[in-house]
């Protein structure tokens, strides 16, 4: 098939549609990836890329083709508005230019903002090609959620635009059960409703940990708890260190962050502020190969949300990376994500933004036998072998995309 996937993140962004792209150009697809100049998270373009610079490129095989947009800089409503809608707008006119050419299908890949449909839809409508809408992240309820916009008038709008949006395509794929009431809600029927969750690049496997490799390097002793990605809002920093705060004296237990964000300069002056330079360690961004030797090093994964509905139905994709490393999982979060924690018997979940709640998960991981936190991992890549593998996963999609292509012929 002949395949046009819509995104505004795509390589060197790090995100999980770089890999359904190489993979579906593995199994002999025509891949062709519309997206923007990359500036995600820092704000500012990438080096070596701006206004018509890069604006073709290869990736795996994978075609990619880059229209300007306005970075997203230090991330306030107003310079993301600018940055989603200069995005839609820009590959809406430029776009079918850009990518010549018939397709057979059209996949999007809805990081946010949804507005990354509406290009789609044009395409649709020149070249008649069905449109797959692949949500990763609900809106308007994450807009409210995240503080980003509180004025019901525009959240208002932008559900009839999510509600226009969605209609407008052939099937809408969710990656967490628990959106299918949200999109149901929309107006999408359910029969167009299907469930593909997030996987995890094949490098993400089970390494020996090298105290002197790379990894290593200015990696603290003792316990380690290691939270890797983004450092925004949602991840609910405040109570990652409180949490370290009441757990001060245990001078053996060690925070590990990696990753970058824009609460970065907020976590930094906490960690000042309360004297926990000792036990918190922010190492900084790493290429994403590198991830399972980091965890390799670390006693138990974490991962956080901040106490929001919309939070509640989503799965943080850092779930399945952990487990596909093997590594024991603490969830400071509800709903879906904790759900799995505990199904899959990776680790403990506990309820979001509680510190008290997350400091005595660690303090029991921290006193449980080695063989206990070996045996928790071990069950979470088995759980990830039969929920989230890559190749399961893409076999799925495929297929989806074959017989859409089918009844659309």
């Amino acid at each position: 098939m002949r395949v046009l996937i819509v995104s505004q993140y795509f390589w060197p962004e790090n995100f999980r549609i770089n890999d359904v792209a190489a993979g579906l150009k593995e199994r002999g697809h025509e891949v062709t990836v519309l997206t923007g100049i990359p500036n995600y998270p820092e704000g500012s373009f990438f080096r070596g890329y701006g206004i018509f610079r890069k604006e073709r490129e290869d990736y795996r095989g994978v075609r990619v083709v880059r229209v300007p947009l306005v970075p997203r800089g230090k991330g306030t409503p107003l310079w993301l508005v600018m940055n989603y809608l200069s995005f839609a707008l820009t590959a809406c006119c430029l776009g079918p230019f850009l990518c010549r050419g018939e397709f057979d299908m059209i996949l999007v890949c809805q990081l946010s903002p949804v507005t990354v449909g509406l290009p789609a839809l044009v395409f649709k409508k020149l070249r008649k090609a069905p449109v797959v809408f692949w949500v990763q992240d609900l809106w308007p309820e994450s807009l409210s959620a995240t503080g980003a916009v509180r004025s019901p008038l525009l959240l208002k709008m932008v559900e009839r635009l999510v509600r226009f949006i969605y209609s407008s395509c052939d099937l809408v794929l969710v990656q967490s059960e628990a959106f299918f009431r949200s999109v149901e809600g929309m107006g999408v029927p359910g029969d167009r409703i299907l469930y593909l969750p997030n996987s995890a690049e094949e490098f993400y496997c089970p390494v020996p940990p090298e105290q002197d490799g790379e990894a290593g390097r200015g990696m603290p002793g003792g316990f380690r708890v290691m939270f890797a990605g983004n450092i925004g809002a949602a991840q609910d920093f405040d109570t990652i260190l409180a949490a370290a705060a009441l757990l001060a004296e245990h001078r053996d237990i060690h925070w590990v962050i990696i990753g970058d964000g824009r609460m970065r300069s907020r976590v930094e002056e906490i960690i000042r502020e309360r004297g926990l330079g000792g036990t918190v360690h922010l190492l900084g961004r790493h290429p994403v190969e590198s991830m399972p030797r980091f965890f390799s090093l670390a006693h138990v994964m974490l991962a956080t949300l901040r106490k929001e509905p919309i939070f509640a139905l989503t799965v943080p994709g850092k779930i399945q990376s952990y487990m596909a490393c093997g590594r024991p999982v603490i969830a400071a979060l509800d709903g879906e994500g904790a759900r799995i924690v505990r199904e899959s018997g990776a680790g403990v979940a506990v309820p979001a933004e509680s510190p008290a709640a997350l400091a005595a998960a660690v303090l029991s991981l921290y006193s449980m036998a080695e063989e206990e936190r070996r045996k928790m991992g071990e069950q979470g890549r088995r759980y990830f072998e039969s929920h989230f593998e890559r190749n399961v996963l893409l076999s799925r999609l495929e297929g989806w995309m074959k017989e859409l292509k089918g009844k659309a012929a």
